[in-house]
């Protein structure tokens, strides 16, 4: 007989989520975390992030105070005070999913795992039987060739959540998520922030228009960007970083405090003994098959360290699904072009689905409405008028193939848009919303009702 029925490597958001589900199931399941419980997005990117996001809205809000007619003396930002508070933050949150394992039943334990066979995993010098495996552990920042991460001058997302200081001047190489995030952190604090891109476009995974609308915002707020540009060396001397800039063969050579570096993830599968589960590795994934199976048996590798989509709600979606298969159930499969992603600098970023120039690619006949939250009650009472709501429909019959957001708070807004993907709505159907008066859902609404020509209030 097995010690448990499941043991799940990794307590991060998939892991923890993972565990709990199996427990309530009735299965004995055992966690094993090497580090810290809620792993990178609760300790180190996804909470302490959007605290001090949070932060850096505030302090723009009270700079613009005057708009509202309320005056204030002079303005003094403490970043080292608000970085305390997100370290509180996310002490509260890891407290909080220890008190969950403990409520669900769930067998904890603090080491390194080690899968020495599909059955038998070896904790801290322990070893363990069990019926199945979940791996779990997540993925690292990804460090291109040949730079040195000193966590001075030279840092990672990692490091940079943790220093509670503010650099003059900072280059941030990558403007995905994590760079446009740490962009407008900085900038608002009153650095000079120098944005680069190997891509033709910052986001570049996101809708074009979102991009090129999010790099209008950037350009007013000083921030410099460059696209199609690679970073050809970095030279740290001093206490600075010398960076030369390589933009189709045009140089550029500037100085900066901080440089950070934001260019993707690596997955965590060194010393794991993913092998012993005849786990194929593809691009440095650990590949999986429809039910999240390495092996097609009993190991299940879920979150960053497979690869499909690298965010921390899809993570724990697919421990759900991990989980209930385990227990023998019929988990629903999980679409995964129907995932939301939320980018949280200001404006916000959020989408869902295809964007515009993917579902033509893919042969749809695409129909596109846009509704500006300028024309929008609520947005110009709360004087958050940047932006848009952009539908992706297709044209005959009316699936909702994407939707693209930038605008104040808009990441708020995708719930009703998930649940249109999951209960296969329509353009029409999200147009015939009866929707609160003023509220900044009804860009949606309006934004519905424009694939078909039909928009009220435009």
């Amino acid at each position: 007989m097995s010690d448990y029925d499941v043991i799940v490597i990794g307590a991060g958001p998939g892991g923890y989520v993972a565990s709990i589900r199996a427990s309530q199931l009735g299965l004995k399941t055992l966690c094993v975390e090497k580090e810290t419980i809620g792993g990178v997005c609760l300790n180190w990117g996804c909470i302490p992030s959007k605290t001090l996001l949070r932060n850096a809205e505030i302090l723009n809000l009270v700079k613009r105070a005057g708009d509202f007619g309320i005056t204030v003396g002079n303005i003094r930002a403490d970043y080292a005070k608000g970085f305390q508070r997100s370290r509180e933050v996310v002490g509260r949150l890891t407290k909080g999913v220890e008190q969950l394992l403990i409520k669900n039943a769930v067998e904890f334990r603090q080491g390194a795992a080690y899968i020495d066979n599909p059955n038998q995993v070896t904790v801290s010098g322990e070893q363990y039987t069990t019926r199945n495996v979940i791996v779990a552990t997540g993925a690292r920042p990804k460090v291109p060739e040949g730079v040195l991460i000193d966590g001075q001058i030279v840092m990672t997302s990692l490091e940079a959540i943790l220093s509670d200081i503010v650099p003059d001047r900072v280059a941030i190489i990558g403007a995905g998520a994590i760079g446009v995030e740490f962009a407008y952190l900085y900038q608002s604090y009153g650095s000079k922030v120098t944005l680069i891109e190997s891509m033709s476009q910052i986001l570049p995974k996101e809708d074009e228009e979102i991009s090129k609308a999010l790099s209008r915002s950037f350009r007013k707020l000083g921030i410099e960007m460059h696209t199609s540009t690679s970073v050809s060396e970095l030279v740290c001397l001093e206490n600075k970083g010398r960076i030369t800039l390589d933009s189709q063969g045009t140089k550029k050579e500037f100085w900066v405090d901080r440089v950070l570096v934001a260019t993707g993830i690596t997955p965590n599968i060194e010393n794991i003994g993913i092998e012993n589960a005849q786990a194929h590795i593809t691009d440095g994934f650990v590949s999986v098959d429809e039910n999240l199976l390495v092996n097609g048996k009993n190991v299940y590798a879920i979150g960053d360290i497979n690869g499909r989509i690298p965010l921390a709600h899809v993570a724990q979606a697919e421990g759900v699904f991990a989980a209930e298969h385990i227990a023998g159930l019929a988990p629903q499969p999980l679409d995964y072009n129907a995932m939301p992603r939320a980018v949280y600098c200001n404006p916000q970023i959020a989408s869902i689905g295809l964007t515009e120039k993917e579902a033509t690619d893919k042969g749809y006949s695409v129909k596109v409405g846009k509704f500006p939250f300028l024309a929008n009650g609520k947005s110009l009472t709360a004087d958050e008028r940047e932006g848009f709501v952009k539908i992706v429909g297709e044209a005959n019959t009316g699936e909702l193939l994407g939707a693209h957001l930038i605008g104040h708070e808009v990441t708020e807004l995708l719930g009703e848009l998930s649940l249109t993907r999951a209960l296969d709505g329509t353009t029409q159907e999200l147009g015939g919303l009866v929707k609160a008066h003023p509220s900044a859902s009804e860009v949606i609404k309006e934004a519905a009702l424009a694939t078909y020509e039909s928009a009220l209030h435009i």
